[in-house]
């Protein structure tokens, strides 16, 4: 088996084992904290030692700047999407119950007014960043280099949007979780997208920092912070 194919089939195997730990960490009913430290474990510890085992992957690659303009193309990409999810919110807050996500939260993972500002800042900064390291670095940068691009471009996207099923779960009646995960596979092929150019995971975690910024912002509706 040459380097290549081997590098294709270990990246593949990386991207399944880590998403069905985090599948079933996700069902599962730990608290936040302990479901933020087995997201670390899979989506950064797991990555980062096959990459120092495959001496063919240098994932410093994943974070070299290109160019200034685009990290303030991607600022206002990001401002955007802010404004365009919290608009979508606004018109279809009619069809999510936000009480019952709310119980959930606390429920299964112990978030409540009290410790949300945490998790927020949390979500926004960190748990963005390690998305994008394993999706679109690990997930596609990488890929696109040893795979067709068209193949990396859906398997990231597919599998950041599957992730997200247990996640989600319950939240929302079928047809909203339908369009909502059909919302993210969609969103994974856009970030994909802005990173392919520069070659690096700084565009897409500038918007999708931003379009957690408008999700915590619902967020603090929901537990009657603002």
């Amino acid at each position: 088996m040459n380097k290549t194919k081997a590098t294709r089939i270990g990246v593949l195997i990386i991207l399944i084992i880590s998403c069905i730990i985090m599948y079933f960490v996700e069902m599962s009913a730990s608290g936040y904290l302990i479901k933020s430290l087995w997201k670390i474990g899979a989506f950064a510890l797991i990555p980062l030692f096959y990459c120092w085992f495959d001496k063919q992957i240098s994932i410093k690659d994943f974070f070299k700047i290109c160019s200034k303009k685009q990290i303030i193309i991607s600022l206002a990409l990001g401002i955007a999407v802010y404004a365009l999810i919290f608009c979508a919110y606004l018109m279809m807050a009619g069809f999510i119950d936000l009480k019952n996500i709310a119980n959930l939260l606390s429920e299964n993972v112990n978030i409540n007014e009290d410790n949300f500002l945490f998790v927020a800042l949390y979500i926004s900064f960190i748990n963005s960043l390690l998305e994008e390291f394993f999706f679109r670095g690990f997930g596609f940068l990488l890929l696109k280099k040893i795979f067709h691009p068209i193949a990396a471009y859906v398997i990231s996207a597919l599998t950041f949007s599957l992730y997200h099923v247990a996640i989600l779960a319950n939240w929302f009646s079928p047809w909203m979780f339908i369009l909502i995960i059909s919302g993210l596979f969609i969103a994974g092929l856009f970030f994909n997208w802005l990173n392919e150019k520069s070659n690096n995971i700084y565009n897409s975690w500038l918007v999708h920092m931003f379009a957690n910024f408008s999700i915590n912002t619902v967020g603090f509706i929901m537990f009657g912070i603002i």
